[in-house]
């Protein structure tokens, strides 16, 4: 099969389409034959030698893909040759074929085509792991979400939403800023001219944000702080660089809140499959109703790999940047 691999870390220019080995299934996997990718951040850092690659899993880029199951192991059982899947990978996705096992496997929703399937994997699991099962939220709460426009930014907005939670995103723009509207926010907050403490905090009536989903990381932290209600929950799921604050304890203490710092790639399998079984019972109806939608911003063909980074990195994206094989 042919993959996107780099020799060599470096700028998006080291990507290339290239002969390579999807790896050797065991009877627990099956092999997809891929329609798309998504594209993560976590592509962008591992290209440029920053993102190590976790134990065991493949060294080709992409975290996410859609197709359809081409081989099924001897141990698997409710999947089938045929079967449309999207499914959360360690690596493997920039590829004609990836080889994932079943228990992180999804059925490709009512409505939604096997590309844009792809856009789901990984921002739906990222954000229920983290805003349902690990900070709480619920109907009645406030989440602010910094970086509305992204993939991940999203699908919180669509989900908290869908829950009954009011939302307010951080983003670049007024024309993301209008787009995160759309999709369910009720107040959108410029990062460039604004300052979102002060926003979330009228907008809650002085008490702030219940959880607050954060990409950025270091440079954010004592603002979040900030601009979070008591009891509250900060949820840091990236990180953009920057000289790490000292945290004030004592006022995370006086407002009873919470921190929490996750990555979705390096968590054990076991809790990888935890998670896709609860995302399959409980976000993959509110999918197939049309409440949640997968975002998808822009579609290239894999032997233009380069291009998709490029326009990720830039943060010109709104929503998915999504791979196909070239034809």
């Amino acid at each position: 099969m042919y993959a996107v691999t780099f020799s060599r870390p470096g700028d998006p220019g080291v990507l290339d389409w290239t002969p390579s080995d999807p790896g050797t299934p065991g009877p627990g996997d099956v092999v997809i034959d891929v329609a798309a990718a998504g594209i993560n951040n976590a592509d962008l850092l591992q290209r440029g030698g920053r993102y190590p690659v976790p134990a065991g899993a493949s060294p080709i880029l992409g975290l996410e893909v859609a197709g359809v199951i081409a081989w099924v192991g001897d141990d698997v059982t409710g999947w089938a040759v045929g079967d449309r899947v999207c499914a959360l990978l360690a690596g493997g996705g920039y590829a004609e074929q990836a080889v994932v096992s079943a228990d992180l496997l999804l059925p490709v929703p009512d409505g939604v085509s096997l590309v844009d399937a792809a856009a789901l994997p990984e921002a739906v699991c990222t954000v229920y792991s983290n805003l349902a099962m690990t900070a709480r939220l619920r109907g009645g709460q406030t989440l602010l979400v910094h970086g509305g426009g992204s993939g991940i930014g999203t699908m919180a907005i669509q989900w908290a939403t869908a829950v009954g939670a009011s939302v307010i995103v951080t983003a670049g723009g007024p024309a993301k800023l209008d787009r995160c509207l759309e999709l369910g926010a009720e107040v959108a907050v410029n990062y460039r001219t604004d300052d979102f403490v002060a926003k979330t905090t009228a907008a809650t009536g002085g008490r702030g944000a219940d959880v607050i989903l954060d990409i950025v990381g270091p440079d954010y932290l004592t603002r979040n702080l900030d601009a979070l209600a008591p009891d509250g929950h900060l949820v840091v799921i990236g990180s953009t660089g920057g000289d790490a604050p000292r945290l004030d304890l004592g006022a995370l203490m006086a407002k009873r809140a919470t921190i929490s710092a996750t990555t979705l790639r390096a968590r054990p399998h076991a809790q990888k499959a935890a998670i896709v079984a609860e995302v399959r019972a409980q976000v993959w109806p509110l999918i197939a109703s049309g409440r949640v939608r997968p975002v998808v911003d822009s579609v290239f063909p894999m032997d233009e790999a380069a291009r998709g980074h490029e326009l990720l990195a830039a943060g010109g994206a709104f929503g998915k940047v999504l791979l196909t094989p070239p034809a």
